[in-house]
Parts: C-alpha cells; sequence; structure tokens
C-alpha cells in the first residue's frame, strides 16, 4: 500500500480537489494551476491525485509507454510487436526547478548522429510523463524557455528535439499541475493561459478546520500504512467514480444554448482569443460527467467559468485575480435557453471525507474566490484619510502624511546594466545565455547542449586522413566537438531606493513619483527582473520590499508608502549597499541596477547629510553598480541636487518626463556613457 497521504484525508479545498479530479476526468481540460501561501497542502493534494487514476496498458520495453491498443506510429522505439503489452499505474514525474532543457526533453547524441547517422536519443521527463501526471512545483521559478516548452508539448500532445538538423518526435500527452506562491513571482499573462483551470488556495481560518487538518497530519506522521488503510474505502470509491464518468464522458451532450452561454461569458468578461472557449467547454462536459449527466447545465457552464476564466482576465501583474459573480449570473441568465430551468438548484460540494463522498448528483467543489470582486469594490469605495488627521511629524521635518494613489502608469525606456553578464535569462542586459544569437564557439565543459556546426567541421577537417576516413562520411571525435557560443539577454536585480521624505510630500508629486516607479516595476515585470525597494524619510530608511521576483508585492508597499519627515538620503543609500552586498552572496551572476528616486535633497541623518550622501554614492561607484537617479526636482528654479548625486554614483541622472519611452532622450546611452566615463574618470 502507498504511504502517500490519501487524497480524500484532504480537508477543505473544495475547488482545488475539483479542479484536479476534473483533469483526471478529461485531461484535454488542460492542466490546472494551483496558486497559493507557503504551507497550504498543495504538493500534497496534487501527489496524493496519482493514486486515483486508473491502470495504464503500455507496450512491454517501448521508453515511452506507447498505448498497445493505438501504439504512436513516430516512437523512437517502434515500430512495436503486436502482443507485448503490461499494465502499470500511472505515474506522476516532478519537475525540478533546476532542471535542464536536456532533462526536460530528452538528450540527442550529437556525436554519434554526425559520425555513424545514427539516432541516439535519450528520453526526458516529458516521455517519463505520457499518460499520467507532470508535476512542477514552483512553476513560476522556471526559466521561461523550459515553460514555453512545456506548455508547448501539453497543447500538442507531442514533444520535438532537433539539433543541427536532427530531429526526434515523440507522444507526451499528460495532465499537467503546476504550483506556485505569488510572493515569489508572477508568471506572465501569455503562459498563465496555457493552463486549463486556475484555483487559489488558502489556509482556513476556521479553528475546527485547523484543528482536524494538525490531527489528520500527526495520524499520518505517526502511521502512515494505518492511516492509508483508515482512507481506502473513500480512495477506492472515488477511483471507481473516476473511471465511470471517463466512460460518460463521450455520451455528455453539449448543446448550441450551452455553448451560446459559454461564448457569451467569454465576450462578456473581454478575454483574449478563443482558448476560454474551448477550455470552458471541455470543463463544463466534464463537471457533468463528474455528476453522473448526459447533458449539460447552466451551473456546469458557471462553474467552469469560475475556474477556467479569472487567470485570463489579467492585464498586467497589479490586477488581482478574480471573477465578478454577480455578473456572471447576469450573463446566464441573459443567454438561458428556454428550455432551462429558472433557478438552478445549487449543488453540493464535496464532504469533508474528499470529493467521492457525494452522490451522482453532486456538482462539484465550492466556487473559487467567492468574495474577491466584492472586496475589492469595497476598497475602490472606501474613502482616503484626510491630509489634516496625518500623525506627528517626524524628525522635526514636515508631518507625514498618507498614502496618496500612483499615477497613472506608462511605457519606459530600457534602462540596462553596461557590459556582458552570465546571470539568469532575462530581457533587459547584454549577456551570455544558452538561447540568442551565436556569436562564436568554445570546448565544451561538460555535456553538449549547443552544437556550433561549422567550428565541429573546421576543428575534424585536419585530420581525416590520419583517422583513415574512406567514405563520404566525417570521422568525428569527442575532441573536435565545439559548443556554441550565445547572447541574449538577462533578468537583473533592480532595487529601488524610493525618498518619501516631507520635500516629496506634494500630493500631485507623489502621485506622478509613485507612477513613475510602477511604470519602472512594470518593466521588470515584462523584463523579468528581480525588484526590491528600500525606502527613506524622517530619520531612518527601510527595506519594504527583499529583493524577490514578486513585482506585484512591490507594487503593493509602493501603494501604501506613506510621506512625510525629513530627508536622510545618505541612511537610504547605505540600506541599499548592505542590500546589494547580501545578493551578491546569494546569486553573484545576477547583476544590479539602482535606481534612486529622489529630488537630491539631504536634510537629515547627521551634521552634515550632503556630504555623507555623497560618501554612500561613492560606495556604490566603488563596486561599479549601475545606477539611474530619476530627478523629482519641480518648479521654475532647480537646485540640480539629483544630477550631483549621479555623478557621485558613477551613473545618469533623468527626469520624470526623459523616463517616458516616447521622449527623444537617448536613456540607454546616457546610461552606459555616463558608467563609461565614471570607470575611466576611476582608473584615471
Amino acid at each position: 500500500m502507498s504511504n502517500r497521504y490519501p487524497f480524500t484525508a484532504v480537508v477543505g479545498m473544495d475547488d482545488l480537489r475539483l479542479a484536479l479530479l476534473l483533469n483526471a476526468v478529461s485531461p484535454a481540460v488542460g492542466g490546472v494551476l494551483v496558486r497559493g501561501e507557503k504551507g497550504t497542502a498543495k504538493s500534497t493534494a496534487v501527489r496524493a491525485l496519482a493514486e486515483l487514476l486508473p491502470a495504464v496498458d503500455v507496450v512491454v520495453g517501448c521508453r515511452f509507454s506507447c498505448d498497445p491498443g493505438a501504439p504512436d506510429p513516430g516512437c523512437p522505439d517502434g515500430p512495436h510487436a503486436e502482443g507485448a503489452d503490461e499494465a502499470r499505474p500511472a505515474r506522476m514525474v516532478e519537475l525540478p526547478v533546476g532542471a535542464s532543457e536536456d532533462r526536460l526533453v530528452g538528450a540527442l547524441d550529437i556525436e554519434k548522429a554526425l559520425a555513424e547517422g545514427v539516432k541516439a536519443f535519450e528520453p526526458g521527463l516529458l516521455a517519463d510523463a505520457h499518460r499520467g501526471i507532470l508535476y512542477v512545483d514552483e512553476v513560476n521559478l522556471l526559466h521561461d524557455h523550459l515553460i514555453d516548452l512545456l506548455l508547448d508539448a501539453a497543447a500538442m500532445g507531442s514533444s520535438y528535439v532537433e539539433r543541427e538538423g536532427v530531429s526526434v518526435r515523440h507522444a507526451a500527452r499528460f495532465l499537467l499541475v503546476g504550483t506556485m506562491n505569488p510572493e515569489e513571482g508572477e508568471l506572465r499573462p501569455q503562459l498563465l493561459d496555457r493552463f486549463g483551470l486556475t484555483v487559489e488556495v488558502a489556509a482556513s481560518r476556521e479553528p475546527e478546520q485547523r484543528v482536524e487538518v494538525v490531527r489528520r497530519r500527526l495520524a499520518f506522521e505517526d502511521d502512515p500504512a494505518a492511516f492509508a488503510a483508515r482512507w481506502a474505502g473513500e480512495e477506492r470509491a472515488l477511483r471507481e467514480r473516476i473511471v465511470a464518468a471517463r466512460e460518460l464522458l463521450p455520451e455528455v451532450v453539449l448543446g448550441d444554448a450551452v455553448l451560446l452561454q459559454i461564448a457569451a461569458t467569454c465576450a462578456a468578461f473581454e478575454v483574449d482569443g478563443m482558448r476560454a472557449d474551448i477550455v470552458m467547454a471541455r470543463t463544463a462536459t466534464a463537471l457533468a460527467a463528474w455528476a453522473g449527466r448526459t447533458e449539460v447545465t447552466s451551473e456546469d457552464v458557471r462553474q467552469a467559468a469560475l475556474l477556467a476564466l479569472p487567470h485570463r482576465r489579467r492585464r498586467n501583474p497589479f490586477d488581482a485575480p478574480g471573477l465578478d459573480e454577480d455578473k456572471l449570473d447576469e450573463t446566464l441568465e441573459q443567454f438561458k435557453g428556454e428550455d432551462e430551468p429558472d433557478d438552478d438548484p445549487e449543488p453540493d460540494g464535496p464532504g469533508e471525507g474528499g470529493p467521492g463522498g457525494g452522490g451522482p448528483d453532486d456538482g462539484g467543489g465550492i466556487p473559487p474566490q467567492g468574495d474577491a470582486p466584492q472586496a475589492e469594490a469595497e476598497a475602490e469605495e472606501a474613502p482616503a484619510p484626510a491630509p489634516d488627521k496625518a500623525p506627528a511629524p517626524q524628525g522635526g521635518g514636515a508631518g507625514e502624511r498618507a498614502a496618496v494613489k500612483a499615477g497613472e502608469p506608462f511605457r519606459t525606456k530600457m534602462l540596462s546594466v553596461p557590459g556582458l553578464g552570465e546571470g539568469a535569462a532575462g530581457r533587459r542586459s547584454r549577456a551570455r545565455t544558452e538561447h540568442g544569437r551565436t556569436t562564436g564557439a568554445t570546448r565544451p565543459r561538460g555535456a553538449l547542449t549547443k552544437l556550433h556546426l561549422a567550428a565541429t567541421v573546421q576543428a575534424a577537417a585536419p585530420h581525416q586522413q590520419a583517422r583513415g576516413r574512406s567514405g563520404r562520411g566525417l570521422v568525428v571525435r569527442r575532441d573536435d566537438l565545439r559548443q556554441a557560443t550565445r547572447e541574449g539577454r538577462e533578468g537583473n536585480l533592480v532595487l529601488f531606493v524610493v525618498d518619501a521624505s516631507g520635500s516629496m510630500a506634494a500630493r500631485q508629486r507623489m502621485g506622478a513619483v509613485k507612477g513613475a516607479v510602477l511604470s519602472l516595476l512594470l518593466d521588470a515585470y515584462q523584463r523579468r527582473d528581480k525588484v526590491g525597494l528600500v525606502t527613506f524619510r524622517g530619520r531612518t530608511a527601510d527595506l519594504a520590499l527583499p529583493p524577490t521576483s514578486s513585482v506585484d508585492a512591490a507594487a503593493t508597499r509602493l501603494e501604501q508608502l506613506p510621506t512625510g519627515g525629513r530627508t536622510p538620503l545618505s541612511a537610504g543609500l547605505l540600506k541599499a549597499h548592505d542590500v546589494l552586498r547580501v545578493e551578491r552572496l546569494r546569486d553573484p551572476s545576477r547583476r544590479p541596477l539602482l535606481v534612486v528616486v529622489t529630488d537630491g535633497r539631504a536634510t537629515g541623518g547627521g551634521a552634515d547629510p550632503v556630504a555623507l550622501a555623497a560618501r554612500a554614492a561613492r560606495l556604490h561607484a566603488a563596486d561599479g553598480t549601475a545606477a539611474v537617479v530619476v530627478d523629482c526636482e519641480t518648479g521654475p528654479v532647480r537646485l540640480g541636487l539629483a544630477g550631483n548625486l549621479a555623478r557621485e554614483l558613477g551613473g545618469t541622472a533623468v527626469t520624470l518626463d526623459e523616463l517616458r519611452a516616447d521622449s527623444i532622450a537617448g536613456l540607454v546611452r546616457d546610461v552606459q556613457g555616463q558608467n563609461n566615463h565614471s570607470a575611466t574618470r576611476r582608473a584615471a
């Protein structure tokens, strides 16, 4: 008996369990993305699902799990002999965050392909997951090109490996499940769209339910086998229900009236493309089969919308996921067919013992995110605090003011770090990467991943006579192989140092400043950067957000930022220096970009705050940190203090207007030119 935690023993989380079961019934739904805070049993529920899937028949000896009844005609291990089949449990394959491309799609032996003309292929995780589950924990932390390969295979049902004109294809149909913690960064909207369903999970706030979670977990850890035996009956019943729903699925009728409701719902919520319509149709069909019905109802469409649409409505990382259920109900009612009953009975969710405990008419789980639109509306209607009720001033400076709303974000010019890095793949600065344009060749260190064909032939050509070449083929040895060096783009650590002092506190001015920082955060999201946020006001500086991939967390902290007090510029720069020092130890390959948002004034932090700020700035210059100062000074008379600060940092200063992409200032050239000039000055 398996020692995995039983699926039916999971407490609560009805929408997560329902989404997983619908994909078990119909893998064509397209998988599940599970979003939620840490410690909410996301991984536990996914791993438990594998025990519920029916066994699969496979061809004996086939590394690609071909179905004996319909073997893949292009299987690299084929053709297969008839009668050589066996039954085995469905696999659950886990993709590690640090997996390489070869580990995911498989490795092709280029040396044998060139020298012998043999396609020697070692299958990857996509082949192992065929006809099973592929589970990706922390999917938002995977490199973009791996996510693209993964989702392409899931959409097409095939995996392709191509290297220098040699290609291998094999079937790869699997139930894709990804989990992620939004605090650690978001997926791009176009990648979110590739997951069929999404659910939000959070730990229960009910003490009784939390007690039950702890009680069951402790019992499982004390004796896993005995605990699993206690739930064996529920597990068996749920497994049988999955099999019955799979058999019923081809008989389910998706009527024209229901299709009209699906199309109207997707149009009403302005989702892009047609994938949402298709996913909703497949999900509603699976819901009907799961409930033991052969006809899709409006309630199935409603539940399908709650699972398939929330993540497709996000236009940028700062949009809160969710669905307006009142609007959904109005749309469904408007396009209800004539033969539909006026009031659909509300389906009962699965019992606490698991989704298998319901009857044949059980419609599924609790709709996710029911209160999100209401909470969002309440937040918008809440009046802003009055400025005259602000707390007492700090450090004798201007009084603290309430947080102001950020101005409208805009498209910014690209800020980049000069030179050539070797950091994580991204879209900001030049770097040596696995993907990009080929710039040269070198001897491979370890496994060969990207062959430079011309350099390999050039290295092997002088030795052909000595190696006894007699035919048309080229005699290639391991020492001849050359690895292609490629140049692409990397993601950087963009550390924002934001002046929140009294000199910045004018409401319209601070709103514009926040809008600029929000624009830069959106740019950082699109370029796959890590971001951090340091603020300074009063007497001290605070690390408002440690470096993270979650730019929406940074945007939230920025919106809540109050202003007021003196301007301890030196404290802000020193705090930023400490943050960057620690991050260099944690991730030495990720290069930083310091963005200081200030008017350049320094009125706190010591007897001579201006000199202290200059000294702190020179620490960053000595480390070679690329820096940009966003000059927020306004008015007819300007002191040019931000420009002085930029010179001390060895960077450049730009105004808020120059930051816009449609302005005529050559920002990237200025950043690089100023850094080069500063480096020359320091060398002299």
